[in-house]
């Protein structure tokens, strides 16, 4: 969609280029949402793409992912054997519906800040201990885990000016086993419930619940919960007014889908199969 109240673009080659914020600005990476539909009130673009940063990164402390890299270059990263997490990032990716070109454009950071429910890079991130780095207006940085980042539906505990550099992932996150269920009204649907569970080499379990809340929710235990133990910290976790209510899914099915993924997800990480 043309957005006709541009009047200008800017395409910074470093941060020392980047202007200085003002109302009407909007960050630019993949633009797959913002040219999707009218956009009032943005009258210049800042282009992040042209900062030219790397897609991602191994080391030994992680997996390092730019904002702007796309779900595509992500889908196709190999890591090291070691991670055993590491089949949860094309489940995710996959996800994520949409045509080759979307893929091609949409990005891990825009997926996180438009803050959907349905932002399955959100449920990667906080799945697997993601840390943002965010770049501040005054030209500094600080660092807030991803799943205090998602406020509700496309609120982020951004502030005005901010930008979101990159997501790291700790390589101990990656060292856990996972269990993925996904389930929407049609085939081809928005994800109306999306859970991730991880039990870690000591035992450890988190259960991360996306798509059905307005926020992401994450549980952790210190050993693998019983049924009976989980379905009661899923419901003290996630109030009635937690849950998403859109087309794609009413709360009470949200509620019910996920109570039944949950112990799913649970069962396979206990050896008890799907």
């Amino acid at each position: 969609m043309d957005l006709d109240s541009i009047t200008e673009v800017v395409a910074p080659r470093t941060r020392a280029a980047l202007p200085a914020w003002r109302p009407g600005d909007a960050w630019l990476a993949g633009g797959t949402w913002l040219f999707s539909e009218p956009q009032d009130g943005i009258g210049r673009l800042i282009d992040l793409p042209s900062l030219g940063w790397e897609p991602h990164a191994v080391t030994e402390q992680g997996l390092q992912i730019g904002a702007t890299c796309t779900i595509a270059a992500l889908g196709r990263l190999e890591l090291p054997t070691a991670f055993s997490a590491a089949p949860l990032i094309g489940r995710c990716c996959r996800a994520l519906l949409g045509s080759f070109k979307v893929w091609n454009a949409a990005t891990v950071g825009g997926n996180l800040c438009l803050a959907l429910p349905a932002g399955p890079m959100i449920a990667l991130a906080v799945a697997l201990d993601g840390e943002c780095l965010i770049w501040t207006p005054e030209g500094g940085e600080r660092r807030l885990p991803v799943r205090d980042l998602v406020r509700g539906p496309q609120e982020t505990a951004l502030a005005p000016g901010e930008i979101l550099r990159r997501i790291d992932l700790p390589a101990a996150a990656f060292r856990r086993r996972t269990a993925f269920r996904r389930l929407s009204l049609s085939p081809n649907g928005r994800s109306g419930a999306l859970v991730i569970a991880t039990l870690d080499p000591a035992g450890a379990f988190a259960l991360t619940v996306t798509a059905a809340t307005r926020r992401p929710v994450r549980i952790d235990r210190p050993g693998l919960p019983g049924a009976a133990d989980l379905a009661a910290a899923l419901a003290a976790a996630i109030p009635d007014g937690l849950w998403y209510d859109d087309v794609h899914g009413a709360p009470d099915w949200r509620r019910h889908v996920t109570g039944l993924l949950a112990e799913e997800a649970r069962a396979e990480l206990g050896g008890g199969g799907a």
